[in-house]
């Protein structure tokens, strides 16, 4: 009976704050506005950083898990430089020479396959139609073997193709669309170099990535192909060679056996640095990571800014109310409201008026996301874990700025506080 009638109090009395909260907004509509577009704002400019930079993380992830993560780059310089470390040092390291893949093929133990990639950029013709400045890609046998290639339509090169260095080409979707319109490119010739390649697959749209490019704007052609036209030790294009683990492998183990490989080839003497870099996806991870910490702490401190204004406009309003329902607080506490009763009033009130200017800007946000996504052709998503730290935040400032307000009208006597309506 007693847990009834606690329960029935508490209903009551959640009830009558929601309708003070409710009738302070209706009242006083040009007040309540002005105050909640603090909390607005700063809700909205926290938000709409977490959410950009959310998408772009997981749209940069995404793209990284695709390539593997057991997938090591033998490379001339390193993805990630030590703040210690003379950039001098690394500019004097020799690039990554095709013979040397043959090694680490003969050499290797724990690699399931190895690959040689170099690139450059050239213009790609078909008749009377080009395209400037587009990325090509000279790979070795085994590079759909280390890294993922989707091919659409056609095939892939075979083995003999890439040995032999034919003249074949696989393009992407944006390519074929600009140089042959709605015509089927497979079996026809594209220039490039000044030669004719015949179009033997077409890879899978891909979509805009994070990392400036994509296979719909490349061609892929065979190393022994691309050797005979372009150097594929080009300083500029930083050639590589790519060895992916075997099943089971760890890349540290990989990575310590490549090492050695590469040490004993390029005839380096112990004590000597390594004239070469191994680098590794968790590289690029982790540099994403520090930039997105970076990010997130601006957004912050913009974003407690305009909570901060919000905040006091809160308490502003709270102190108003307190003073304004004086009477009304006086006649509660003789009917025998309790101290509590009277300051859950003010505190809910303060926690509401917070919220509603939270979920404000979280609706703005959310808005913002549908015409992003339509405009850029990027998908922005207002995931529920910034929902709820949206709701969450200004639920934490609604508190704060009502708790002061609350307490002084807890502590009103009646007596005092009804004869203050006379």
């Amino acid at each position: 009976m007693i847990m009834k009638n606690k329960t029935f109090l508490f209903v009551k009395l959640f009830r009558e704050s929601y309708l003070f909260a409710f009738q302070a907004i209706i009242v006083n509509k040009l007040r309540t506005l002005l105050t909640l577009l603090g909390i607005t704002i700063g809700i909205f400019s926290i938000i709409s950083v977490f959410t950009v930079f959310d998408s772009l993380e997981r749209q940069i992830k995404t793209s990284i898990a695709s390539l593997g993560d057991n997938v090591l780059f033998v490379q001339k310089w390193p993805w990630e430089f030590g703040s210690d470390y003379p950039w001098w040092k690394y500019m004097k390291r020799p690039v990554v020479k095709y013979k040397e893949l043959a090694e680490i093929e003969k050499r290797s133990q724990l690699a399931s396959a190895s690959s040689f990639l170099s690139k450059s950029r050239k213009t790609v013709k078909n008749n009377n139609s080009n395209i400037n400045n587009t990325i090509i890609l000279g790979v070795s046998k085994n590079y759909d073997k280390t890294m993922t290639v989707k091919v659409g339509q056609g095939r892939y090169f075979t083995e003999g193709e890439s040995n032999a260095g034919n003249a074949v080409a696989i393009i992407g979707t944006d390519i074929a669309t600009s140089l042959y319109n709605n015509m089927d490119p497979l079996g026809k010739d594209i220039t490039i170099f000044g030669r004719k390649l015949k179009v033997i697959g077409i890879f899978e749209r891909e979509g805009d990535n994070n990392f400036g490019n994509n296979a719909d704007q490349q061609v892929m052609v065979p190393i022994n192909f691309f050797r005979t036209v372009v150097d594929i030790h080009s300083e500029i294009d930083d050639p590589c060679i790519i060895v992916r683990a075997k099943p089971g492998v760890p890349n540290e183990q990989l990575k310590d056996e490549l090492t050695g490989i590469m040490r004993s080839v390029r005839s380096v003497r112990p004590g000597e640095e390594d004239s070469f870099a191994i680098n590794e996806m968790s590289l690029i991870n982790n540099v994403f990571e520090s930039f997105f910490k970076t990010i997130a702490v601006i957004g912050w401190i913009i974003g407690m800014f305009s909570l901060i204004v919000g905040g006091f406009g809160i308490a502003n309003i709270m102190f108003v109310s307190v003073k304004e329902r004086t009477p009304i607080i006086g006649i509660q506490k003789a009917l025998g409201a309790k101290n509590y009763f009277i300051m859950f009033q003010f505190l809910f009130e303060a926690v509401f008026l917070s919220i509603i200017g939270g979920i404000v800007g979280l609706l703005i946000v959310f808005i913002g996301t549908l015409l992003a996504t339509l405009l850029l052709g990027f998908t922005f998503t207002l995931t529920l874990n910034n929902i709820f730290l949206g709701v969450g935040v200004s639920f934490i400032i609604g508190v704060i700025a009502g708790i002061l307000p609350a307490f002084s009208a807890s502590r009103l006597s009646p007596v005092e506080a009804i004869r203050f309506s006379s």
